[in-house]
């Protein structure tokens, strides 16, 4: 079922997203070479502690994952791109890294990803990473009322095509407000003016994510860490995003 939100809903939920978009600010600072991705899982706990929100990832047990979550943010390295569990390791110069963090404050959820390249960059990672950030960029502007959710699907997929970079259809965006994943399912790949239609009210995860030369994954022994089938290296952008009577409005913003 898609729940609507109200003006004062959405405001509170631009409040998480405010919060959500600090942290991942700080650990795009704080991801450098040699640093480990239990430290920075530990400043995100510290963060959610102080402010008194909470993850929407602890304790987290869907049916695609081998649950609970036991962590607070999605740590994702080089060809894993999604639910990536954070371990002991130091971050080497050239990784690509993932970031993927959705939290709740007085009850109201918001949910955004950003990839960073730590240390030296690969133009070609670079590219990938942009790519990612531009299919984001044109989906939330495909995002206006009266439009359909296969706008954004096809504005992600658009992008993809002219980067020459596959698509994955298996996980994609969603909306979102009381809980982190509710109705309705937004694929990185599909029709303009099919599906839901775009109300004023809607508030939806966009996350275009891609894989370099495959739109097939695996999924790692530890039940969650998904990543390209073929070992290439991957990139994932998202925002939360509200559409308004006056466009689509990003909530995880500072």
């Amino acid at each position: 079922m898609v729940e609507l939100k109200t003006p004062g809903e959405i405001e509170r939920m631009r409040i998480a997203g405010a919060f959500v978009a600090e942290i991942l600010a700080e650990l795009r600072e704080k991801a450098a070479v040699g640093v480990n991705l239990l430290e920075l899982e530990m400043i995100v706990r510290e963060k959610i502690r102080r402010r008194g929100a909470q993850s929407c990832y602890w304790g987290y047990a869907p049916s695609f994952g081998r649950g609970p979550f036991r962590n607070t943010v999605c740590l994702s390295v080089n060809d894993a791109v999604l639910h990536g569990l954070p371990f002991d390791y130091a971050l080497c110069d050239g990784d690509v890294l993932t970031m993927d963090l959705a939290l709740s404050i007085d009850g109201w959820v918001a949910d955004a990803a950003t990839t960073v390249i730590v240390g030296t960059p690969d133009p070609e990672d670079q590219r990938l990473v942009r790519a990612t950030e531009e299919a984001l960029a044109s989906a939330i502007e495909a995002a206006q009322p009266g439009n359909r959710v296969g706008d954004i699907s096809a504005a992600i997929s658009a992008v993809a095509r002219s980067h020459g970079y596959p698509v994955n259809t298996e996980f994609g965006g969603h909306g979102l407000g009381r809980t982190m994943h509710e109705d309705p399912h937004i694929a990185n790949h599909g029709k303009p003016g099919r599906g839901f239609p775009l109300r004023p009210g809607l508030t939806i995860a966009v996350e275009p994510w891609f894989a370099k030369t495959t739109d097939r994954i695996v999924t790692d022994p530890d039940g969650w860490t998904i990543r390209s089938a073929d070992g290439s290296r991957t990139a994932h952008s998202e925002h939360t995003i509200a559409i308004t009577p006056d466009g689509p409005r990003i909530l995880t913003v500072v």
